[in-house]
């Protein structure tokens, strides 16, 4: 991913967030309508239950965390007032809250958080990484950012910080670049097959789901970027605020289909 692409950055920002909020929402709904339906009752791998065309689907979703972490390692480099922006975050993230409560406690139950606080503190990681402080203690304030997101069990823990700070780090060098985002990624996945051979349920269908995991979220990146060309879409005042909105109106969504449709859809 090195810097022979600059022919292939057709797609300004808007466009590249509205794809990845297109794969996000139908894979999340697909998803979450099977973890409703199916969790509750017991089914330890509900995603078997999936056609193949959903399944797939539901991993598509993974193509918009990493348009979403390249736009915040951007956004500090663009926007006037971080402190504002991290602020609108943090406003979002708990108006989020509550639609993430609706859909995820018959799942998960209360102590899950959304990923707009890994959001948040992917912002302020890079914010401490850029301070005039010492390298110890911007190291420490770092580690607290990665810290806090799994003390708040939010989604993306730990690796949508670095994810974020990495993308950050390494804008101006895109080989080192996209060499540390595959290391995270590859750490992430590792991790996530030795708790799968502790618990004995490393197996084909967990092959399987590892791979398309990992084919979504580099292709995320391959869109951010290698499609993405940085620039404002034509009505950068209304998306920014879609995008903002779009959010939990998307969990009230799946809540309404759910509520609505039930068992039809997923069967």
């Amino acid at each position: 991913m090195g810097d022979k692409t600059g022919s292939l950055k057709v797609l300004n920002r808007d466009v590249v967030k509205y794809i990845a909020i297109f794969f996000m929402f139908w894979g999340h709904l697909f998803a979450w309508l099977t973890l409703l339906e199916y969790s509750p009752a017991g089914i330890s791998d509900p995603y078997a239950v999936m056609p193949l065309w959903q399944n797939i689907l539901s991993h598509a979703s993974l193509v918009c965390p990493p348009v979403m972490f390249f736009m915040i390692a951007d956004g500090y480099k663009y926007t006037r007032d971080r402190k504002k922006y991290a602020l609108r975050l943090l406003i979002f993230a708990c108006i989020t809250q509550p639609f993430d409560w609706l859909v995820f406690v018959p799942i998960n139950g209360w102590w899950t958080t959304n990923v707009i606080f890994t959001l948040l503190f992917g912002l302020l990681a890079i914010m401490a990484w850029e301070s005039r402080l010492k390298k110890w203690q911007r190291v420490l304030l770092v580690i607290l950012c990665t810290g806090a997101t799994l003390a708040m069990f939010a989604a993306w823990e730990i690796f949508g910080v670095l994810f974020i700070l990495f993308l950050h780090v390494y804008r101006d060098k895109p080989k080192a670049r996209f060499i540390s985002y595959t290391v995270i990624t590859c750490i992430w996945k590792g991790l996530e097959v030795i708790w799968q051979l502790i618990g004995g349920t490393f197996d084909g269908a967990a092959i399987y789901n590892d791979v398309m995991d990992l084919v979504f979220i580099m292709l995320g990146y391959v869109l951010a970027a290698v499609f993405c060309n940085g620039k404002k879409g034509k009505h950068p005042i209304f998306a920014k605020w879609f995008f903002y909105v779009f959010y939990p109106v998307h969990y009230l969504i799946i809540f309404a289909v759910y509520t609505f449709f039930g068992r039809n859809i997923v069967t």
